[in-house]
């Protein structure tokens, strides 16, 4: 995986929509990071599609976002299964 590139379309599209609605609500990485009580670097690779998130840091991100787990959900791709 190259330095900057998302692990796939599912990540990489979830952190768009993360992006985009911290953008909506004028917050900045770290303010977003703390409302959700965690780091601010990981915010960062959450919007790059770095990160697969638990379902506890979903929750925590859409809390945050003041926006459902769905709106951050639905619509995505489903992975593809490793072989």
């Amino acid at each position: 995986m190259a330095p900057d590139s998302a692990r796939n379309e599912t990540t990489r599209q979830f952190g768009e929509r993360v992006r985009a609605r911290r953008d909506r609500l004028g917050l900045t990485q770290e303010r977003l990071a703390e409302r959700a009580g965690m780091h601010w670097s990981n915010v960062g690779h959450i919007e790059r599609g770095r990160r697969n998130l638990s379902m506890e840091n979903i929750l925590r991100l859409a809390a945050a976002l003041e926006c459902t787990p769905g709106d951050l959900l639905n619509g995505l791709p489903v992975p593809e299964a490793a072989p």
